[in-house]
């Protein structure tokens, strides 16, 4: 038997501008990568990451949580070209009471615990030869289980395991390999994969909990949520992420659409491409629009309200090469008032992309799910024409609560979304040497809430790290809530007055 993890969906500054906006998840520099920064989790990377940085860059990021809570940061890679006094290159974390600290090798610890609603990350380079350099995320201490974009399910051996992934991993580089639907090899990328079958929305980030089960043989590649993962054929233990619970494909009453193209062929004979060849299902031709229309849309009737969870498109069949690229959705409960979806973000109207070529399938999630009887597909970009096969994946409101859905709220007696993932041989849990990614834990608290397995906080605070570190004010890494460290398990932290790990004296990050 393989591991099947059971995961339920619980303005630009210039360079050194020394000024950083009080409104949370800032950077500013010329030497910043990705960043996704929200107010409760977060992902953000030096440029160029997973290859070298560029020399004589700088980049500052502000992080920022609720004043309620604190900052957990997890280092998934830090890689800097080794320099006396961090001369060449460093990461730096400051606070408005401490801080700043100067680094040019990876931590030893992969979470690091603040007591701080704010922290600032700094990155510097100058003249350099080698290193990936910095890919961090960050998350609330209300969820104590963060992991970084880079962990795998082959990072773990339990049977039953949490973890929260941060906003922010869709588009750090890792593989995938599988679909929603059969699974996931279990060297694909946990948080990715996650967003790949559509459990998480890659802006919010969420929980994901994970249990084991046997995989199959063959795994077709999709293109699902924005991301394209491979195909791959087992030979060994493999990672399955399974469909969520609400995921039936609905049945729908009637197609409808602004208009339809009355195609007439070089020998006089026509065909209609009405909405009623818009289904899925159907054999031969699509839904296309009428030819020279600027603006269109397709309209599918449930025939009642419904938990609509995603949609699956397709193009207009192998015989002809049309297809959209991307649209938006509005819904309905009575076909007259009508609303933009907008995602999880709740600010723009979400633009979902859609197919790259005639006859493969795309889907994508709704996250939240919208409780609707008519879903409204407005085609954005489009190939040659617009023309549409298209599904709608829900269930009936008492099989499933949405998190707070569009529309109303569902029916109390519901279950989670569910997806699994297959995981196979765990990796030893030591540090990796010459490539750290530090995404495991080795020690753990029983009897932690929700009967999860938690990590004690590692030694981080040693005379032997002192050559890693350039110590420039003091540094506090408290455990998370709720979870006292015996002190010989932190190991001594640091006073300022006082040389490094002579003794134990609490300060502020």
């Amino acid at each position: 038997m393989g591991l099947f993890w059971r995961l339920h969906q619980v303005g630009k500054l210039r360079q050194g501008a020394s000024y950083l906006s009080p409104l949370p998840g800032v950077s500013a520099g010329n030497g910043c990568g990705h960043t996704l920064l929200t107010p409760h989790s977060g992902t953000l990377s030096s440029k160029n990451y997973p290859g070298t940085y560029p020399n004589h860059t700088m980049c500052r990021w502000r992080l920022q949580v609720p004043p309620d809570t604190s900052l957990l940061l997890a280092f998934g890679d830090v890689d800097l070209e080794p320099s006396e006094h961090c001369a060449h290159s460093s990461l730096l974390l400051a606070d408005l009471q401490a801080g700043p600290y100067c680094r040019n090798s990876a931590p030893s610890a992969p979470l690091l615990v603040t007591n701080s609603s704010t922290v600032t990350v700094l990155f510097n380079s100058t003249s350099h030869r080698s290193g990936r350099g910095l890919l961090l995320s960050y998350a609330t201490s209300q969820h104590p289980d963060l992991v970084t974009c880079l962990v795998r399910g082959t990072h773990y051996t339990q049977e039953h395991v949490s973890v929260y992934c941060p906003a922010g991993c869709k588009d750090i580089y890792g593989d995938i390999w599988g679909n929603p639907s059969q699974g996931y090899r279990d060297t694909s990328v946990l948080c990715k994969a996650a967003v790949h079958a559509g459990v998480i929305a890659d802006e919010l980030g969420g929980q994901v909990t994970l249990s084991r089960e046997k995989g199959i043989t063959l795994y077709e590649s999709a293109f699902a949520n924005g991301l394209h993962s491979k195909r791959w054929v087992r030979s060994g233990w493999v990672c399955s992420l399974l469909s969520p619970a609400c995921d039936d494909v609905l049945e729908v009453a009637t197609f409808n659409a602004s208009s339809w193209w009355h195609e007439v062929d070089a020998l006089g004979q026509s065909r209609s491409w009405g909405a009623e060849r818009a289904a899925l299902s159907t054999t031969g031709h699509s839904w296309a629009a009428e030819p020279g229309t600027k603006a269109a849309w397709l309209e599918l009737d449930l025939g009642t309200r419904r938990n609509v969870t995603g949609i699956i498109t397709k193009g207009s069949s192998e015989q002809h090469n049309y297809y959209v690229m991307s649209y938006h959705i509005s819904f309905s409960r009575d076909g007259k008032n009508w609303r933009p979806y907008r995602g999880s973000s709740g600010q723009e109207d979400k633009v979902f992309e859609g197919n790259f070529d005639s006859h493969g399938e795309v889907s994508n999630a709704f996250i939240p799910p919208v409780v609707a009887r008519y879903i409204r597909v407005t085609p954005q970009r489009w190939h040659q024409r617009m023309a549409l096969k298209v599904a709608l994946v829900g269930c009936p409101l008492a099989r499933v609560r949405a998190p707070r859905p569009y529309g109303e709220t569902l029916h109390k007696n519901s279950h989670p979304h569910v997806l699994n993932i297959l995981l196979g041989l765990p990796l030893p849990c030591t540090p990796s040497g010459g490539r750290p990614l530090y995404t495991h834990r080795c020690k753990g608290v029983e009897g932690s809430p929700g009967g999860l397995t938690l990590p004690f906080l590692p030694r981080i605070h040693t005379a032997g790290d002192a050559a890693h570190w350039q110590l420039c004010a003091p540094l506090l890494l408290p455990p998370a809530p709720g979870f006292p460290l015996p002190q010989e398990e932190v190991g001594p932290v640091l006073s300022p007055a006082l040389p490094w790990g002579t003794q134990h004296h609490h300060s502020k990050l």
